[in-house]
């Protein structure tokens, strides 16, 4: 069945109007003519599997990266950088109910500054699109920049000269199993972490990444297909270092930190122009992100965080940035005397905020909400319930994310009267 792409939906699939139902086409733009030969249900939605675009929208440009349309990392490399920050523009009014502009990443190839690339007799890439038991072997990847290239050859080299089993994902066998690259964009240094199972590593391992500034091995000793584990040792620095603006990060293995670095820098400028008064409470503190960034610029700043790794994270980076800023373990739900802050910083997972931490800002909130989301159907559902006693001043998106359909919204919201 044939039909002509009429736009892009929340997940950046194009919809096409076959008879009288809409299925929806990965890799497609709006006015692409395709020709459907199968497809699938996924939930209450129509996936195409097996399908061509017969003649191409004048919209297209031609992907940088020679495997878009297999790997499951991008899907909108074809769609022109201007339109894509115009969907995601659209897609957040649409699902917020008000306009909401997004600023572009001023970097869109190389931006991001972690890789997790899988290790399997299918490949050396990343998984193929609609699947977790294969991989598209890749040689580098664009999106994070020329150093991915340099080590996957060496990795190549690696595994050419010992021969060590690789991960044959179905049966979860084999000793190699993830090598994750982590890169500081602004300065230059650079990470290596081998995940394996348990195992013997040859000792001549670190040899071949001599150009990195860290060298990690780490083992997964579960049956979970994960690409983190316990840190068995590491070669040079125990950290690498990212700067953004006027602060300095340490990023471990096993640390959590915004993907795209020139993307981070612009979250923290519009945070921190959101910020009221001078006591701030930054709950999902993580590695101090937010936090430090702001007491440098001289707020007072507690943080909050459930992972003790990270709480111990954000205090190295309060030292050493410093800053006096501190930070504990705790969970959201329990947070107490909110109204004792000027601004609460919220920064959740896609899940939103626990329903008792929604319930405690309607009973005893500050003046000043900040909330920064990647997820904008639970930002949606946890501003309808605030609304009762919050109003929204403003809201932004931003780009953290180029050639995928997801992005970041920062919501300021003040308290009625």
């Amino acid at each position: 069945m044939r039909g002509i792409v009429e736009r892009l939906d929340n997940e950046g699939l194009g919809v096409v109007r076959l008879g009288k139902r809409d299925v929806h086409v990965p890799f497609t733009a709006p006015g692409d003519e395709v020709e459907v030969r199968r497809w699938r249900k996924r939930k209450r939605t129509l996936v195409a599997t097996d399908f061509e675009v017969t003649k191409p929208s004048p919209m297209r440009i031609e992907p940088r990266c020679p495997h878009f349309g297999t790997c499951g990392g991008c899907l909108l490399q074809h769609i022109p950088y201007d339109e894509q920050v115009r969907f995601k523009s659209d897609k957040l009014s649409q699902i917020l109910g008000f306009d909401v502009n997004v600023i572009p990443s001023s970097v869109i190839y190389g931006h991001r500054n972690r890789i997790d690339v899988v290790i399997s007799t299918n490949g050396i890439g990343f998984r193929r699109r609609g699947t977790w038991w294969d991989a598209v072997d890749i040689e580098g990847c664009p999106v994070f920049g020329d150093s991915s290239r340099k080590v996957l050859r060496s990795l190549r080299d690696f595994i050419e000269d010992f021969k060590p089993s690789l991960y044959e994902i179905r049966r979860n066998e084999g000793f190699l199993r993830y090598i994750v690259i982590r890169e500081g964009k602004f300065t230059g240094e650079l990470m290596v972490n081998l995940v394996t199972s348990e195992g013997e590593l040859p000792a001549e391992f670190p040899e071949y990444f001599d150009y990195a500034t860290s060298v990690y091995w780490s083992v997964n000793r579960t049956k979970s297909d994960v690409s983190y584990g316990d840190v068995e040792r590491f070669w040079g620095s125990e950290f690498i270092r990212e700067r953004l603006d006027d602060v300095t990060y340490l990023i471990h293995p096993n640390s959590f930190f915004q993907t795209n670095s020139y993307g981070a820098v612009n979250l923290l400028r519009e945070v921190a122009k959101l910020i009221d008064g001078e006591r701030v409470l930054d709950l999902y503190s993580g590695v101090g992100t937010f936090g430090i960034y702001l007491a440098k610029r001289g707020f007072s700043v507690e943080g909050v965080e459930v992972n003790p790794f990270a709480v111990e994270m954000a205090n190295k980076n309060a030292q050493l940035n410093g800053v006096e800023a501190t930070f504990r373990i705790g969970e959201d739900k329990d947070v107490e005397n909110l109204s004792k802050y000027d601004t609460v910083i919220v920064d959740p997972p896609r899940a939103g905020l626990h329903p008792r931490l929604v319930r405690k800002f309607l009973k005893e909130g500050p003046q000043t909400i900040v909330y920064v989301s990647c997820n904008p159907k639970t930002l949606r559902d946890n501003l309808n319930v605030l609304s009762e006693k919050y109003s929204v001043e403003s809201a932004v998106g931003l780009d953290m994310f180029p050639h995928t359909p997801h992005v970041e919204t920062v919501v300021k919201l003040k308290l009625k009267v």
